[in-house]
Order: C-alpha cells, then structure tokens, then sequence
C-alpha cells in the first residue's frame, strides 16, 4: 500500500471530526440571522436535547410552525427536523413595516444522537409551540447491569 491509500481513512475521521467541531458552535449575534436567503440561518428550531438510560429526549422551541408542516425523520442516529413557519402579517404589504423580526419560512435541522435510537417506538408532541420528541435506545445502546460471579 502506498501513502495516498491510507491517508483516504484519516482524511475522513477528520472531516468528520470537522464537521462535529461546527455542529455545535454558536455563531456570533450578527451572523445568527434565520431564514434569510444567501446568510447562515441560525439553527432552527433551537434544540434541548437530555437523555437518561432508556431514551433522548428532545425539545423544540418551535412557535408559529403550522404542526402539519412538521417532518421528523431519524436514519441511523441522525434526527433531521423539517417544517414551515408561515408569516403572520395578515395580508400587510412589505413596505408597511417598519420593523420585521418575526422570521418565516422553511427550516431544517439536523442533529446527530450519540447512540441509535428504536425508531419504531419514536414519539412527538407538539403543544403551546413545543415539539417534545421523545426517542428510546435501541437495546445494543442501553447499558447493561452485568453481574459479577464472586467463587
């Protein structure tokens, strides 16, 4: 095997390594602008996401999104959270405003689980603008109490 063989490998884990780093950086308040095309849309909807031994639990501050509009996948151990926030200026022209901070539009998020996840048992809440996502681990990714043989 020559060097450009095995550097295939360890380009990857650090790609991916890369990729973990800005997944959860918190960009500065200027460059937190959503739905704004040609800008980075600050991450939305804005995720608590906890876990204890038999599930994660993930909650979405998502006010104003049209429930119906909500998407919720989970391949392997990636949620991925998709939907619409529909404006609410009731027919008034652009023109008229003289301030609009109440961002509309299509979103999707996508946050990686530290371990797999039972997506047949998966469920979500939505209520008061709250999406509670609830998802239990798969049983290779709970822990185990293993007894210990005293002879």
């Amino acid at each position: 095997m020559n060097w450009w063989t095995n550097a295939f490998p360890e380009m990857e884990a650090l790609r991916r390594e890369i990729d973990r780093l800005f997944e959860d950086v918190d960009m500065p308040r200027f460059a937190r602008v959503s739905f704004l095309p040609g800008l980075r849309a600050r991450a939305y909807p804005l995720l608590n996401v906890r876990e204890d031994g038999c599930a994660f639990y993930v909650e979405a501050l998502a006010p104003g999104v049209d429930p119906e509009s909500l998407n919720i996948t989970v391949a392997h151990n990636q949620l991925t959270i998709s939907g619409e926030k529909k404006p609410v200026n009731g027919g008034v022209e652009a023109e008229a405003f003289h301030r609009s901070e109440r961002a509309a539009g299509r979103f999707t998020r996508a946050i990686t689980l530290p371990s797999e996840v039972d997506s047949a048992a998966i469920k979500a809440d939505y209520k008061n603008g709250l999406l509670l996502i609830t998802l239990p681990k798969a049983e290779e990714a709970k822990a185990k109490q293993i007894a210990v043989n005293v002879g």
